[in-house]
């Protein structure tokens, strides 16, 4: 039995909001107390037989721009827009919803969540065969909607996928001395976790699948408005972090451009923005 039960009323899937808000409160204390930042790894979050039935409608990337570099390679992302198969973009758009808005703020004692129609990062996510995501911190500012972030979820769509295929989620210490949780991208299985400036995870290790697969899953985040205004926080991109006695390469520029937000005044700032493309 699934942790949520996908409803349909003529055509349409959704939730309902009593029992995603149940579900939320009996998993709030482990969810609460987990290391190394409030997270949960949840199997069977809805059932297998269900994701199968959308994966017809998952995108077609072929000719497809993906992220190729150092920090990221061979990962696509999909807008709800790009989704061809209707079933599986209305249930991208249906992890926006109330219901599972109550679930979130249940489990993790976040209230007024906000989610984000603009889907920045968000909807499908592909990482083809030898792709990885390094390890890092995501950015903290939601620039449409000026709104602080503060939860990612993932939902896993991958059938069939043995250890031997790697792919997994790796959750590191604010320290980034070990890795402390690792989570298989099984489907039906979907992780959320706090999302803060030292709440290290990612996919480093590349895919070890043949090459006629991938590894597949829906991203949504979640957000709340800052008291304070967020002028009064530090405004951070995704910030990669190399792992002890690894390969993995850091990302210099974007550590140079925090420097120059935190320390040169806003006109200097925007010309050394401009030389620091440049380098």
């Amino acid at each position: 039995m699934s942790i949520l039960t996908p409803r349909e009323r003529d055509g349409y899937i959704y939730f309902d909001e009593a029992e995603c808000r149940a579900a939320g409160k009996a998993l709030a204390e482990r969810y609460r107390s987990a290391q190394p930042f409030p997270h949960i790894a949840m199997d069977d979050f809805l059932p297998a037989d269900f994701l199968l039935g959308l994966l017809d409608g998952f995108p077609d990337s072929s000719g497809k721009t993906y992220f190729d570099r150092d920090q990221e390679r061979l990962k696509f992302q999909f807008p709800p827009s790009d989704i061809p198969g209707h079933r599986l973009r209305n249930m991208v758009i249906e992890l926006n919803s109330p219901a599972i808005l109550a679930f979130l703020e249940e489990m993790t004692g976040i209230n007024a969540l906000i989610p984000d129609p603009y889907y920045v990062g968000g909807g499908c996510h592909e990482t083809k065969s030898g792709g990885h995501l390094g390890i890092h911190a995501d950015f903290n500012i939601h620039q449409e909607m000026q709104v602080q972030r503060r939860l990612n979820l993932l939902v896993y769509l991958n059938h069939d996928w043995p250890e031997s295929y790697g792919g997994e989620l790796e959750l590191w210490d604010q320290q980034m001395g070990a890795c402390e949780v690792k989570v298989l991208p099984t489907i039906g299985r979907a992780v959320v976790f706090n999302t803060s400036l030292d709440s290290f995870h990612g996919q480093p290790d590349p895919v070890r699948c043949p090459p006629d697969r991938s590894r597949r899953s829906i991203a949504t985040y979640y957000y709340t408005a800052s008291a304070e205004g967020i002028s009064a926080l530090p405004d951070r991109t995704t910030v990669f972090k190399a792992r002890p006695e690894s390969g993995d390469q850091p990302d210099r520029r974007v550590a140079f451009d925090h420097f120059l937000k935190d320390w040169v005044p806003p006109r200097l700032y925007r010309v050394a923005t401009k030389l620091n493309r440049f380098k």
